[in-house]
């Protein structure tokens, strides 16, 4: 009990420095994993075997390939041909945030916004307006659709490779429709929420110089890594790294054919996000201390016990739970720690873990979306608009967020219930 004690005072301490952002995450987690060594909490073999290297090898390699991406230059070409078939204003940049669903559910949600946002400025400059609410929604719309496929953002391959899904599992599983549509109703939803927000602007479109492609190579690329993996689901009994092969396989060709074409590759390998990579080694170690010493099973089993055995109950709460949590806090670790969680609730109920588990990615994914905090998109959006002299306070992003989140994760919730556990 003493050494339960002692890996959750780290557990926390470690999880309240790095929400306030007090100290260098790397710093952080260093401390509380040497600590953890050092008391014996964990050991070294424990410690490694906490890392899902599978995680790594596919974030890593969708991480090469969405850099190439942006250096083609398709995404900021086809937002600038959606601004200039939009009517008005409004509309445009509703097609924007659109464009923002759709990459990001391919590529990670921070370089989407990155991709997205100067077309976002644009428009707004030359219509002397204000660009913190387009940039919102181009952040939130980024975040919903990051957990609608397995590579659209960390937590979404995290819970993947955790729980043995392949990325055709997002879309249909075991005979029903999967995460995806939950992702896409809520969508719907979620985008009246913007229209709304965004009619008001009926202003006629200002020309934007259009962004001229550079290659269409790395648009390929992407296509077949898609198509490799959606046909690797089907193969049975498949090496446990293969998504994982696959990925970084499609990354070296990139690699490669980048350095012959435009001896870039190593700035390209330099501007990846090797934070989150690194952080997601820290998270997994972390994680991974209150699993051996039996902290999991203890929070599993007081859910257990406060839903009473009521699986609709169970349910709501990793949901909403998710959503109140994830709009403050990182939703990396909250997914790394909750997954095994969902998975021993689920079968104290007796039922799949599979509704529990979309039910958290739901929650965690979009729950970001409330506060300008609670995702790294939002972060970046704020950090853009500081530049630009544009100051976010907390009230307007939630104006914006809190309705957005609303919709989608209760039309999202609602789809679950009924197709899973109804």
């Amino acid at each position: 009990m003493n050494m339960k004690i002692l890996v959750v005072g780290r557990f926390l301490i470690a999880y309240v420095l790095l929400m306030l952002k007090k100290g260098h995450p790397f710093v952080v987690l260093g401390s509380a994993i040497v600590l953890l060594l050092i008391t014996r909490a964990i050991n070294v073999g424990q410690a490694l075997l906490s890392v899902n290297y599978n995680v790594l090898g596919v974030f890593l390699g969708t991480m090469i390939l969405s850099g190439l991406f942006i250096f083609s230059g398709v995404p900021a070409y086809l937002a600038t041909r959606l601004v200039d078939r939009s009517k008005t204003v409004g509309m445009a940049l509703l097609a924007v945030c659109l464009l923002a669903g759709f990459i990001s559910s391919f590529v990670e949600n921070v370089a989407t916004v990155l991709i997205v946002a100067p077309i976002a400025f644009e428009v707004a400059k030359k219509l002397k307006a204000n660009p913190i609410p387009f940039l919102i929604g181009i952040a939130v719309s980024s975040n919903l659709q990051g957990c609608a496929t397995m590579i659209g953002d960390s937590p979404s391959l995290i819970l993947a490779l955790s729980s043995g899904m392949n990325f055709m599992d997002f879309f249909w599983m075991k005979g029903k429709p999967g995460i995806t549509f939950a992702v896409e109703l809520g969508a719907v939803a979620s985008f009246f929420i913007l229209y709304l927000m965004f009619k008001k602007y009926k202003q006629p479109v200002v020309k934007i110089e259009e962004v001229k492609v550079k290659t269409w190579f790395p648009t390929i690329l992407m296509s077949l890594m898609m198509l490799t993996l959606g046909a690797s689901s089907f193969i049975k009994n498949k090496p446990y790294y293969t998504i994982a092969y696959i990925c970084l396989t499609y990354a070296v060709v990139g690699l490669v054919w980048h350095e012959v074409k435009h001896k870039e590759s190593l700035s390209i390998v330099k501007d990846l996000d090797w934070h989150t990579f690194f952080f997601l080694i820290g998270i997994f170690i972390l994680v991974g201390s209150l699993t051996y010493r039996g902290i999991v099973d203890d929070i599993a089993a007081y859910i257990i016990q406060i839903t009473k055995g009521n699986k609709f109950l169970a349910y709501t709460v990793i949901v909403w739970l998710s959503v109140l949590l994830s709009a403050f806090i990182d939703n990396i670790p909250y997914t790394v720690a909750m997954i095994p969680v969902a998975k021993l609730v689920a079968s104290s109920l007796g039922i799949g873990p599979e509704p529990l588990l979309f039910g958290l990615l739901i929650g965690t994914s979009l729950g970001g979306n409330i506060t300008p905090i609670g995702a790294s998109a939002n972060v970046v959006a704020v950090g853009m608009l500081r530049k630009e002299n544009y100051h976010v306070k907390f009230s307007d992003f939630i104006k914006i967020g809190l309705p957005f989140t609303i919709a989608a994760v209760s039309v999202a919730y609602i789809f679950i219930w009924l197709v899973w556990l109804r």
